[in-house]
């Protein structure tokens, strides 16, 4: 699911399986789009890693470069130079 969804420019997916996962793809990536296994997680671990993924902002800071070479990434695959 997330390897699909990471396709498309501007989608920053991630699989979270636990409360840290959840916490930190959204503080360190600025994850937009959340996995979950239903087959693995139960529907309560389900709805708290909602919950603090929804709840969690972006640290911005050196995570920022990160999230911003991602986009420039995305966009010379988009655009490429001519003759590229």
């Amino acid at each position: 699911m997330a390897i699909t969804a990471n396709k498309f420019a501007g989608v920053r997916a991630c699989t979270c399986h636990d409360e840290m996962t959840a916490r930190l793809s959204r503080q360190h990536n600025d994850t937009n789009v959340l996995c979950l296994s239903a087959d693995l997680l139960g529907e309560r671990v389900m709805n708290r890693l909602v919950e603090i993924w929804l709840a969690t902002e972006f640290e911005k800071g050196r995570h920022a470069r990160r999230v911003e070479k991602i986009a420039q990434y995305e966009s010379q695959a988009m655009h490429p130079a001519p003759g590229k």
